[in-house]
């Protein structure tokens, strides 16, 4: 599995993402955000701006077409980048993630939204296919496996 987390193979931001989701499911990952304790900030643009609720995000991006993120720090660097109300996708900084401590880090953090969603949350290589994800949290199972 280590080769997973090895940012020259997978790129230093995998790609991650749950499918199927509702602009419910946005806020749910927004509410977890300002309620964990993790550091986090949020733009629209390159301006920060107050965290909105998740309708307001997307009405906004169906009126301007701007590109809103977050950037939160449970213990790692992870960016959402709100760019469709069906699917929420995000990355993590792989440089921050390593040996088995880095592993055991981002296993907590997705079964921490999994597990809050209900669904499961999967992760590419950098720029890989959606069709082909090598790890992901399983709410079936409760738990973070190999694909």
């Amino acid at each position: 599995m280590s080769e997973f987390f090895d940012p020259d193979l997978m790129g230093a931001l995998p790609d991650l993402f749950i499918p199927d989701a509702t602009a419910h499911d946005w806020q749910a990952v927004l509410d977890l955000v300002t309620t964990s304790g993790w550091q986090w900030r949020f733009e629209i643009g390159a301006v920060e701006q107050p965290l909105q609720a998740a309708a307001s995000i997307f009405a906004r991006r169906r009126s301007r077409d701007r590109r809103a993120e977050g950037l939160a720090r449970p213990r790692v660097l992870a960016i959402f980048r709100c760019w469709s109300e069906t699917e929420i996708s995000f990355d993590v900084d792989l440089r921050e993630l390593q040996g088995q401590q880095g592993v055991d880090v981002l296993c907590v953090f997705l079964r921490t939204i999994g597990g809050r969603l209900g669904k499961p949350v999967l992760m590419t290589p950098e720029g890989g296919s959606q069709e082909h994800p090598i790890l992901g949290y399983d709410p079936g199972l409760g738990k973070v496996t190999l694909r």
